[in-house]
């Protein structure tokens, strides 16, 4: 970023770019799959902690206890959403990324924001 705010981009070859791009794609996909896989581990944990208790009978429901709804509510906001909107910033950045690789060709000069910059040097 340059001293009066504005976000400063560089020109480069797009053949240069592309494998860097293809990379970063790659790896960011990845991390938004394992970000998913953890989400869904932690779902299927849920739906079994919460089977098994409704399999209890009801004298042992009585002294086992469930998770009060508001400790339940503070697990899915840690556990579920804020890794979802992670998920949804990673998707964005691909995005962002697909669009610089569809809109140039190898030859030419493609300009780049800063953020793929850094990662470029």
């Amino acid at each position: 970023m340059r001293f009066d705010g504005n976000s400063q981009r560089t020109s480069r070859k797009a053949a240069e770019v592309f494998p860097f791009l293809e990379a970063y794609i790659a790896r960011k996909e990845q991390q938004a799959l394992e970000i998913e896989q953890v989400v869904e581990r932690y779902e299927m944990k849920r739906m079994k902690e919460e089977r098994a208790y409704q399999a209890m009978s009801s004298l042992r429901r009585m002294f086992t206890g469930k998770k009060p709804d508001h400790h339940l509510a503070v697990e899915y906001i840690h556990y579920v959403k804020k890794p979802m909107e992670q998920v949804n910033k990673l998707r964005s950045e691909i995005a962002r990324a697909r669009q610089i690789m569809n809109e140039s060709k190898p030859g030419e000069d493609i300009t780049i924001p800063d953020d793929f910059e850094e990662l470029l040097n």
